[in-house]
């Protein structure tokens, strides 16, 4: 009863507590949806500025080459000539011999008379062994042939006498056959004498090694004092070939009958290029094709073969080959650099009267620098810079210079 009169009394209180605050709440929403605005305002229009920027820049060049009148621009003439075509392949310079030379008799070395890397000429000396030994064995077996030489003209000379007394009937027939059966026995002897003569005559010969081929020495393995050993694995010297040489390269098996086809009537041309491919070291000719083809690799080998005088190519020599196939003729050249590729479509800017006019072109093989296309006829003009500025149409001014390409900022922008 005591406590009703005194909540009647707060509520009205509470109330306009309440009523007193709603005010200040919704000014304060109203501030911050104020700022919100502002802030999106602020972001909505410098969003808008870096768009615009953007679309200037992409734009300003083209805007400033029309503005500035003519673009200027380099200009090429399409040539008619010839152009080959190339297989490119990896190669390796390989030598038509290479000899490593083992000792074939046992003994001390007593010389060496080559020098490192020194080119040496078939029978030059190289190695010679202690070869007293075998010219004693030599001396023994030429002494052991004089004298069975001399057993079989004694054995001779009584058959001619037992001949001659058969003729009178002064000895009897055995006689005379027993003597012709020992005259061939000493001839068996001498003969057998003979190969061992020969035989040590031969390892003589193996105590004084020479080059069996003209060719560069590698480096020095064995020295004088050293003991070899007949028919070991250990290597005296080794001699390579390297005049004339061969380059040994593959191609895939696709390319085989083009190959075959123009390599009939005369040797096909091989150029080979260090591994930048920009320096040639040797020009030769193809003179072998691998009788079969690689099934795991569906390649074939090739060999060519070069004179290689200046001594550019080194065996085991990583190299590049490129083969001439074939030589076409009657060809329209333009600079790679003028042909431009939109999509699937190739084109070029016909320069004529000062004015750039878009023209589509087939392309076909390119080499060193120049394309073959179809499109175009020798003597036409062709633009070959300043490509981001031009378009169908363009007034074009002539420039000696060549104008940095949108490409080439791009590149030179790359660390």
């Amino acid at each position: 009863m005591d406590q009703q009169p005194f909540a009647s009394q707060a509520s009205p209180n509470r109330e306009s507590a309440q009523d007193s605050s709603a005010p200040t709440v919704r000014r304060r929403h109203r501030w911050v949806w104020a700022v919100v605005l502002v802030l999106f305002g602020f972001l909505f229009y410098w969003a808008i500025s870096q768009h615009n920027k953007t679309q200037a820049a992409a734009t300003g060049g083209g805007r400033r080459g029309m503005m500035t009148g003519p673009v200027p621009v380099t200009l090429a003439t399409a040539q008619s000539g010839s152009l080959g075509v190339y297989l490119d392949a990896i190669g390796t310079v390989t030598p038509f011999y290479t000899d490593a030379i083992t000792a074939q008799v046992t003994g001390v070395i007593t010389a060496v008379h080559y020098r490192e890397g020194q080119y040496v000429r078939k029978g030059d000396p190289l190695i010679d062994i202690d070869s007293r030994p075998y010219e004693a064995q030599l001396a023994q077996a030429q002494g052991i042939l004089e004298r069975d030489q001399n057993l079989l003209a004694e054995a001779q000379m009584d058959l001619d006498r037992y001949k001659v007394a058969w003729q009178k009937n002064a000895i009897p027939r055995q006689t005379l056959e027993d003597q012709e059966k020992i005259v061939l026995q000493d001839q068996g002897t001498v003969k057998n004498d003979q190969g061992t003569v020969q035989y040590d005559q031969v390892q003589v010969g193996y105590c004084h090694i020479v080059s069996p081929i003209s060719g560069r020495v590698g480096l020095r393995l064995v020295d004088p004092g050293n003991l070899v050993t007949a028919n070991s694995s250990t290597t005296l010297v080794v001699v390579t070939q390297t005049q004339p040489i061969t380059v040994i390269f593959t191609i895939g098996e696709d390319n085989l009958p083009d190959v075959l086809k123009h390599s009939k009537n005369t040797p096909l041309k091989v150029e080979v290029y260090d591994r930048t491919q920009q320096h040639l070291l040797s020009t030769g000719k193809l003179t072998t094709i691998d009788n079969q083809i690689d099934t795991t690799s569906g390649t074939v080998k090739l060999r060519a073969e070069f004179d290689n005088r200046d001594g550019t190519l080194f065996a085991n020599q990583f190299v590049n080959a490129r083969l001439l196939v074939n030589m076409l003729n009657d060809q329209t050249l333009i600079p790679s650099s003028a042909i431009q590729h939109n999509g699937n479509t190739d084109f070029v800017y016909l320069i004529a009267d000062n004015k750039a006019t878009m023209q589509k072109v087939k392309v076909g093989i390119s080499d060193k620098g120049n394309t073959a296309v179809q499109g175009i006829k020798p003597g036409d003009v062709v633009a070959n810079s300043s490509f981001e500025k031009l378009q169908n149409g363009s007034q074009i001014s002539v420039s000696k210079v060549r104008l940095p390409s949108a490409s080439d900022a791009a590149e030179t922008d790359v660390p």
